[in-house]
């Protein structure tokens, strides 16, 4: 008896061992998420509401459909879709948040509520971030994203060519620069010769030059989330900062950006650059500026309602 238990301790041990050996662990970095951001910001605006979600008839919600897997870990995305007397036939991606390294899809769900009601297709992907895997690595994800989208459009009654991309912050950031780089071949991954385009840009307090002074000064820092993105400094790094900036990477084919600030203008630093050569080349823009308010605005009331006002507005100028 003594014996058998040992050898079942033993067996035991072994298996747990290898469970350890085996099992994909995923590290993940809980700083940023939107209770975090309501505790902070109602100090010093009282007038936040954090957002109740409702549902029209015929609204559905699908969650957690796994779009890619790689190395035994798998991503996925959610879709909000309309009502069908609703539905517009444009479609959006909206990017979270988090400075590369932290935040959740789930935060972008009562946009993507809003959106919905207004007639948008809402796709609202996971990525890999900087704590699991540096740039490029979310870019490439992201863009996957919009691979399986259009691959999977009958199903979601998606037209492909009306795909749009958004986000805030660092999402915001990675929206506008996919978009203008779907004529390269740097984020696509294996298959450079796969359409990755998107109809136009919502960028939501998101970055546009890294190589500004005003970007310089507060991302290029030891231990940034940017620098932690990109693995490096920009002295280190350079090429990846330069890569990275979208503001050099506007061309006479870029989709209608929509960049709306929340007044601390270090968040669309290249703003200027991006507005000047979109209006060069006579492609369609927008820009409003909040006056000072909290940096992750779209997660909280009033702002969140205003920020969906404009976002549907702008797409209806454009007229797609």
């Amino acid at each position: 008896m003594f014996i058998q238990s040992i050898k079942s301790y033993v067996s035991l041990c072994l298996m747990v061992c290898t469970t350890q050996i085996f099992a994909k662990q995923l590290i993940i970095d809980d700083s940023y998420t939107a209770s975090e951001r309501y505790a902070r910001y109602v100090k010093q605006d009282p007038t936040l509401i954090r957002p109740i979600l409702s549902f029209d008839d015929g609204q559905q919600i699908i969650f957690n459909r796994r779009y890619k897997e790689i190395n035994s870990r798998e991503l996925h995305l959610d879709i909000f879709l309309p009502a069908k007397q609703r539905a517009s036939g444009q479609s959006i991606m909206m990017v979270h948040g988090g400075g590369w390294r932290a935040g959740d899809k789930s935060h972008f769900y009562p946009m993507a509520n809003l959106l919905a009601k207004r007639g948008f297709v809402v796709v609202l992907p996971e990525y890999r971030l900087s704590i699991e895997a540096e740039n490029p690595a979310g870019l490439v994800d992201l863009n996957h994203a919009r691979v399986w989208l259009a691959e999977h459009a009958d199903e979601f009654s998606i037209d492909p060519s009306f795909i749009a991309i958004g986000g805030g912050s660092s999402g915001g950031h990675m929206a506008a620069l996919l978009a203008n780089t779907a004529n390269k071949p740097w984020f696509k991954g294996d298959d450079i010769t796969v359409s990755t385009e998107f109809n136009a840009v919502v960028d939501l307090d998101g970055l546009l030059d890294f190589t500004t002074p005003l970007a310089i000064k507060n991302e290029n820092k030891e231990n940034s989330a940017a620098a932690l993105w990109f693995g490096g400094s920009m002295k280190d790094r350079l090429s990846m900062w330069q890569q990275a900036s979208t503001a050099k990477h506007i061309h006479k084919e870029s989709p209608p950006i929509l960049i709306i600030s929340s007044g601390q203008l270090r968040f669309t630093a290249g703003k200027d650059d991006v507005v000047n050569q979109l209006n060069k080349f006579g492609i369609p823009n927008q820009y409003y500026e909040f006056k000072q308010v909290i940096h992750t605005f779209w997660l909280f009331e009033p702002y969140l309602s205003q920020t969906v006002d404009m976002v549907d507005l702008f797409f209806k100028k454009l007229d797609l």
